[in-house]
C-alpha cells in the first residue's frame, strides 16, 4: 500500500498547471464506466464541478477506464473526494492500474484512503521516478459498496522546448503569447 500526495484540503491541481510543468489531458482520452446511476457518469466526473459526481450503480468492480488513441506519458491522476458530503460512499480502497489495453494492466499503486476531503495526488511514475507511457489507465475502487467520485484529472508533463531553454510562462498574458501558430 502507498500513502497519495495529498494537497491540504480543497487544493487544487490547475496550480500545477500554472507552474507550466504539466498539463491535463484528460480530453484526450476515451471515458468508460462500469456502471452508473442515470445522470451521474463521466459527464459529471469531468465537468469541473465539485457539486456533482460519478456513482457507480452495481456490483463490483466499480471501474473508471482512461484509454488513450496512442501511447501517452502521465505523470500525475488527482482525485477529488468529499468524505464529509459522501460518507460511505467515498472511496477508502482505490487501486490503479496501467497497460495497452484490458488483458494486460498491472497494478502500479494501491491507495487507503482515510476519509479523504480534498484533492488526492497520484504520482503515476516508474521504478526510476519517471511518468509512465500506457495507452490505459484503470481505477478501481476496492469498496463494498457503491462510489461516488467527483473530479478525476490526468497531468502530462510539459515538453521543454527544442529550441533552447526559455523561463517559464506564468502569467496568463505571456501564456497567451508563448506559441508559434
Amino acid at each position: 500500500m502507498t500513502t497519495p500526495n495529498k494537497t491540504p484540503p480543497g487544493a487544487d491541481p490547475k496550480q500545477l498547471e500554472r507552474t507550466g510543468t504539466v498539463r491535463e489531458i484528460g480530453s484526450q482520452a476515451v471515458w468508460s464506466l462500469s456502471s452508473c446511476k442515470p445522470g451521474f457518469g463521466v459527464d459529471q466526473l469531468r465537468d469541473d464541478n465539485l457539486e456533482t459526481y460519478w456513482q457507480s450503480d452495481g456490483s463490483q468492480p466499480h471501474l473508471v477506464n482512461i484509454q488513450f488513441r496512442r501511447k501517452t506519458t502521465v505523470k500525475t491522476l488527482c482525485i477529488y473526494a468529499d468524505y464529509k458530503s459522501d460518507e460511505s460512499y467515498t472511496p477508502s480502497k482505490i487501486s490503479v492500474r496501467v497497460g495497452n489495453n484490458f488483458h494486460n494492466l498491472q497494478e502500479i499503486r494501491q491507495l487507503e484512503l482515510v476519509e479523504p476531503s480534498g484533492w488526492i495526488h497520484v504520482p503515476l511514475t516508474d521504478t526510476h521516478k519517471k511518468p509512465i507511457r500506457t495507452f490505459m489507465i484503470q481505477i478501481n475502487h476496492q469498496n463494498g459498496r457503491d462510489t461516488h467520485m467527483r473530479q478525476i484529472k490526468v497531468y502530462t508533463p510539459v515538453e521543454e522546448s527544442s529550441i533552447g531553454k526559455f523561463p517559464r510562462c506564468t502569467t496568463i498574458d505571456f501564456m497567451m503569447y508563448r506559441s508559434v501558430r
